[in-house]
């Protein structure tokens, strides 16, 4: 295993002891995902050389989109990436409405060096970055405070000349805000900002001091999202990976709702593919019945032809270069080898790793992997997470802590209601793998 930091390590254990997705460290846990990594990471440089690319993740409930997306987006942050993951809902962030998409994906922001909250340290390092292009040629020095701001305004015009021909409140913005920071007026640039980031809650105050007007829409957010881009071209940053997970839940909302969200789905593809993007590579995560059945992408056919990839062939055989790829689902193999794979990881930070190794060895993983796939209906999909956090909480910990403490005679494995989601009580009820019921 590659070497890891007692932090990073650290980050893994409690988030698995949680139940929940590691915010980092995903390659110590990525099992059956190699098959992508080439194709990726050169999707992921021609993005950063100045083109653009959506990539549509195609998996059941428990196959890992969530996990995949956020490997991805780790992987795309040691590329010099920011990255964005915004989950779809209903009531939260309806699809349709763009202008509440992009105020998600703001509030989401993370770069390599921050994991959250990102946007402003971003504003403020570009315009130290448009200061510095300012300063290189000579003519001004920095005690020339006035004559230094008026200059990287300009360059500021020039940089985002193209998207302030379509939405000059962006350029607008970004002029208040440095305005009102170079002031010392922390509260209004703190409005501007959030102004920038669609927030619709900006007091009149801050729109009159940076001569703005209405909020942020449906039509702007398009706009807005440009001029990220241009931001994080200029910050030196190679891009944006942002991120709709669950957008199976279209299925669910109204029709109306639905018709327009995925109108504005395929908007955005077509966008991305005429080169309005430069630098954002789009990620859609869905099930199976969102890309083939007649509520999700097959309503509206423009959509369903840019998605559609024939699945009819041996999964072995899938091509990671097309538009929508499908995760492998779990199967025990897989299961077993993340077992062993955190259990190591344990063991490598232990005082006594050869302890832990005896006591939960290949075999033990084994016989722990079958027993939860048995407590949850056989339905090796929803395992994963109870299986990890049933492992490190109550097996390896306890060897970890007590010497005497061996799971074969110590331990009985129990599975309550109050620990599991919706979908692991519907797969623990049900008799048979055919009487999951699955969200539509």
């Amino acid at each position: 295993m590659a070497a890891i930091s007692p932090k990073r390590r650290q980050e893994i254990l409690d988030a698995l002891r949680r139940g929940t997705v590691p915010a980092r460290g995903l390659d110590v846990l990525a099992v059956g995902l190699d098959r992508f990594e080439a194709t990726l990471d050169e999707e992921l440089k021609r993005v950063a050389a100045g083109g653009a690319g959506f990539k549509a993740v195609r998996g059941e409930y428990g196959s890992g989109k969530t996990f995949f997306s956020r490997w991805l987006e780790e992987r795309a942050r040691k590329l010099g990436f920011a990255t964005s993951e915004v989950q779809i809902s209903e009531t939260e962030t309806p699809l349709h409405r763009l202008e509440t998409v992009y105020r998600r994906l703001v509030e989401r922001l993370a770069t390599d060096e921050l994991p959250s909250g990102a946007f402003r340290s971003l504003i403020d390092g570009w315009f130290f970055a448009l200061e510095q292009d300012v300063l290189a040629d000579g003519s001004i020095g920095e005690a020339q405070s006035e004559q230094l701001m008026a200059k990287t305004q300009e360059l500021l015009e020039k940089r985002l000349g193209s998207v302030a021909r379509t939405a000059p409140s962006f350029a607008t913005a970004l002029r208040a805000y440095r305005e009102a920071s170079t002031q010392g007026n922390r509260s209004i640039a703190d409005g501007v900002l959030a102004w920038l980031a669609a927030d619709p809650n900006v007091g009149a105050e801050v729109k009159r001091f940076a001569k703005l007007k209405g909020d942020v829409d449906h039509f702007g957010a398009l706009c807005f999202l440009e001029g990220l881009l241009v931001i994080l071209r200029d910050s030196g940053r190679a891009g944006l990976v942002l991120v709709l997970d669950e957008v199976e839940t279209l299925q669910r909302v109204r029709s109306d709702a639905r018709d327009k969200a995925l109108n504005a789905l395929r908007q955005l593809l077509d966008e991305i593919d005429a080169g309005r993007f430069p630098g954002l590579y789009l990620v859609l995560t869905g099930t199976g019945a969102f890309y083939d059945g007649p509520q999700g992408a097959q309503r509206l056919a423009p959509l369903a032809q840019r998605l559609h990839v024939d699945f009819s062939t041996e999964a072995r055989f899938d091509n990671p270069r097309a538009v929508q790829i499908r995760l492998p689902g779990f199967d025990a193999p897989r299961l077993e080898m993340v077992g062993r794979r955190v259990r190591d990881l344990f063991a490598d930070h232990s005082a006594d790793g050869g302890r832990i190794r005896e006591r939960a060895d290949d075999a033990y993983i084994a016989t722990l992997a079958a027993s939860v796939t048995g407590e949850l209906g056989g339905k090796i999909g929803v395992v994963p997470r109870v299986f990890l956090k049933k492992l490190v909480g109550d097996v390896l910990d306890r060897i970890d802590q007590f010497a005497d403490f061996d799971p074969r005679k110590h331990y009985s494995l129990t599975v309550t209601e109050q620990e599991l989601t919706d979908q692991e009580r519907r797969a623990r009820s049900a008799q048979s793998p055919d009487d999951i019921e699955l969200p539509p």
